[in-house]
Parts: C-alpha cells; structure tokens; sequence
C-alpha cells in the first residue's frame, strides 16, 4: 500500500521512496522528496503564482523524459491552476504550485520546474529577463562565467542589476527584474544584448544557435524570454547523472570560477549555501528591485 502523508492538512500519497533515481550516486526519491521539502520557502518564492511546467523523469535521467504542461491526469482539485490559453487549445490550463503541500504532490511525480518569465494572469508581459549562457564543448562553465561578468557590466550600464545562477547542467543563468514590460520588447532587447556580446566578444560569443559554430564559445540564448518559452527555477533538482541543482550564486564565485566543478552544487549543498548566504535570488521576488527596459529597447 503506498504509505499517506499529511502536508499541512492535506493527504498525499507518496510512492517508492526507496527508488534510486540517480544511480551514480544512489540518491533516492525519499531523498529528492527531503530535498524540495527542506528548500521549499525558497523554491516556493520564486514559482509563486506562475503557471509551471514539469519535465517528468519518474525512472530517474536514464529513463524516458516527457514534457508537460497540462495538470497530470490524478491532478488533486486543491491543487491551483490557471488559465494558459495556447492556440491549440484556449481553454487549456496550468498548474501553480502555490504552497507546500502543491509541492511534494509534485515532487513525487518527479519532476523538473519550469517556469515562464511571466506571471499568472499576465501572460507576455515579463517581470523579468532571462539569458541562458550555454558553453559548446570545449568550452565549460568557465567560458559562460566570462561571459557572465561582461554581461553584468553591460546590463549595470542600462540601470538592469543581473543575478546568476547555475543551470544545474553545463551552464548559468542570468536573471534581472523588470518592471512589467510585453515579452516581445524584452525579447528583442535581449536578442540585441547577444548579438552586442558577439561583437565585443567574437572569439567566445554566438548569438545563433548554430551548431557547426558552436565548439570551444557561448551561445547567449536570448530566446527564452520569449513568452511561450519556460527556463528551469531557482533550486529545481535536474535530470541529470547527478542529484545537480539549479543553484544561485554570488558575483563572487562566478569571479572566482576556474574549473567546472567550482559551479557544481548537489541537492545536499544546497540546505547549507541557504543558511550561510540566504537566498542568493531573492532580489529577483522584490518589486522594489524591478526596473524598466531602456527607452530605446525593443520593438
């Protein structure tokens, strides 16, 4: 029988705890459970009111992965949802994980995060800009921390104050707070803040995701800040070899990155960095951290 547990009032089933979900290293799915029930107020910060979409891995990352949208079939009615009209179907919904007993009811389905950069309610208008630095092998982490830094200067000069966070797999992520603004003009801001970076940086930039071109530099995706596109949240464990974690970090360590491994954070690193530092990303849910695009940004 799959053992009942109580989250704040509400029974949630929660199975297989045993599973090994990540056999590199044997981290179980009771373990991914303790870990998004131990970072909950933080992940929880940073989902909140946001229609989430979850790629699925209920076989660990060497078993099949599917994308979803839709509230899973057994979805609890106390589980919130919102509406997220899509051209093929306007009536279509979303979930919002809006508290924490939402989260371990989806924790358990073993899932990744994401989220748009907008909330529910106002969908293609951000509140904030996204820009994914994806290193093409050679290159690491180390290359898209450059990158991360020259990118931090260029945004400062706009009155925008970046913060970065790990991908969780071979990249970081950049992240600034907007006042509301229509996704298309942070898209086409962004698009002209890579291509800037290419002209700037020509030995370590690309602004295409041109494959033949891509080994040894950066491809600054600017196109996640796209309305219908979604980037992995703060804190979300991935579907990787290892328990990795989407992980905040300071300006400091993405200084002082000289190997890939420096930027590598397992679910257990994560309770400890929160204690010592808080949460590096917590600017990212102040509205009074917010600013506007420049004037001359976007269509």
């Amino acid at each position: 029988m799959t053992p009942i547990t109580m989250v704040e009032g509400r029974r949630i089933p929660l199975s297989n705890l045993d599973k090994v979900l990540y056999p590199e290293t044997g981290f179980t799915k009771g373990e991914v459970l303790h870990y998004y029930a131990t970072v909950a107020g933080s992940l929880l910060a940073h989902i909140h009111n946001r229609p989430v979409s979850f790629l699925r891995y209920p076989d660990g990352p060497d078993g099949q992965l599917f994308f979803t949208k839709n509230p899973p079939p057994g979805t609890p009615a106390w589980v919130k949802t919102t509406p997220v009209p899509r051209s093929e179907d306007l009536s279509a919904e979303q979930v919002v994980i809006a508290d924490l007993p939402s989260l371990m009811w989806a924790a358990n389905l073993v899932v990744e995060f994401h989220t748009p950069q907008w909330p529910a309610g106002s969908p293609a208008v951000a509140d904030r800009l996204i820009i994914d630095l994806d290193p093409g092998a050679p290159a690491t982490v180390v290359e898209c921390c450059a990158v991360a830094l020259w990118l931090r200067e260029r945004l400062a000069a706009d009155g925008l104050h970046a913060y970065a966070k790990t991908s969780g797999s071979k990249g970081l992520h950049l992240a600034v707070p907007l006042e509301p603004t229509p996704s298309d003009r942070v898209s086409a801001y962004a698009k002209d803040l890579a291509q800037e970076a290419e002209r700037e940086l020509p030995g370590l930039v690309l602004h295409r995701m041109a494959k033949a071109l891509r080994p040894g530099k950066v491809f600054v995706d600017h196109s996640q800040n796209a309305a219908a596109k979604t980037t992995a949240a703060p804190y979300t464990l991935r579907a990787r070899a290892r328990q990795t974690v989407s992980a905040p970090v300071s300006w400091d360590e993405v200084a002082a990155c000289r190997t890939p491994s420096d930027l590598v954070f397992l679910a257990d690193d994560i309770p400890p960095r929160l204690e010592r530092d808080g949460d590096l990303f917590g600017p990212l849910t102040d509205p009074a951290r917010a600013h506007r695009l420049p004037k001359e940004a976007g269509p």
